[in-house]
């Protein structure tokens, strides 16, 4: 019979393990409330890489397709792999955000719904241009535009969650539209399928490596 107060689960901790204690749960609640990064990075960057693959098989680097698809079958797949991937995150926040309550989720909800509002304002703007140039300019700029944006709101929620790696991220995809922009359709579809939609999935992956090991 073990004697009051020796019982193993009835011991006082000591300094180290309640240390490591408090490091264990502040890492789970981390988890919990800042969700899984490779559900996010990972999602958007499958997408990117099958949606902007399929305009990079359809433009080439010499303007010669690699592949029989047609610019509105490589929209159509773009579209189709974005929609999923937006529908698979906004259930994931849903679930997110019943879990946050104040000011973080205000700050959220405003942000969500300046992504909305940036896409739409660049739906706008793209529809008006596209009309006046070659089909190939055209799904440049359409592009383009959607990446800029995207770009300009990673690096602002970073200041908004003070989040220095976001902040990172938003400067990289700039680069890589840039830099495709300058180089042509092609070119410019093969950058963001491979160096922005893998290395989200990169990213992700090495993020929950850290969640799983912090």
């Amino acid at each position: 019979m073990v004697p009051p107060g020796d019982d193993e689960d009835d011991r006082a901790l000591s300094p180290e393990e309640t240390l490591r204690l408090i490091a264990t749960q502040r890492a789970e609640t981390a988890r919990f409330l800042g969700g899984d990064p490779l559900l996010f990075y990972g999602t958007w960057g499958v997408a990117w890489v099958i949606g902007f693959g399929a305009y990079f098989l359809h433009y080439g680097l010499s303007g010669r397709a690699y592949a029989p698809i047609s610019g509105g079958q490589a929209l159509m797949i773009l579209l189709v792999a974005l929609a999923l991937a937006l529908a698979v995150t906004m259930y994931a926040g849903i679930r997110q955000g019943t879990q946050v309550r104040g000011p973080s989720q205000a700050r959220g909800t405003m942000y969500g719904l300046t992504w909305f509002f940036a896409f739409f304002a660049q739906g706008v703007i793209g529809g008006h241009f596209s009309g006046m140039l070659p089909p190939a300019q055209a799904g440049l700029l359409w592009s383009c535009l959607s990446i800029l944006v995207v770009s300009i709101l990673f690096m602002a929620g970073a200041a908004v969650w003070n989040q220095p790696l976001m902040f990172l991220i938003g400067v990289w995809i700039s680069a890589m539209n840039m830099i495709g922009v300058a180089a042509g359709p092609g070119w410019h579809a093969l950058l963001v399928a491979a160096g922005v939609g893998g290395g989200f999935i990169v990213i992700g992956l090495v993020l929950r490596l850290r969640q799983r090991t912090a």
